[in-house]
């Protein structure tokens, strides 16, 4: 896979905050959106949000964050369980 030009760079990562979404579906337009997840993808980025990495691929992979999940910035603990703890 890494053979493909672009393949070896995130072209997509965010957190998703739809919380009316309680199950995975098995349609990544909505699994990556799920509340309590996050999702990266590997390969061409979205032009239309300023991304500028092209390629052949875009692989998104989901990772359910509501069991000992956390996400730090600055070393500030932001998201813990799939909840975001800023106020």
């Amino acid at each position: 896979m890494l053979k493909i030009k672009g393949a070896d760079r995130i072209g997509e990562v965010a957190i998703g905050t739809n919380y009316g979404i309680t199950q995975f579906t098995k349609s990544m337009l909505f699994d990556e959106k799920m509340g309590g997840t996050i999702h990266m993808a590997l390969g061409a980025s979205i032009p239309e949000s300023g991304g500028l990495n092209k390629s052949a691929i875009h692989w998104d992979i989901v990772k359910d964050m509501k069991k000992e999940g956390e996400i730090y910035a600055d070393n500030q603990l932001f998201y813990k369980n799939g909840k975001f703890l800023i106020k």
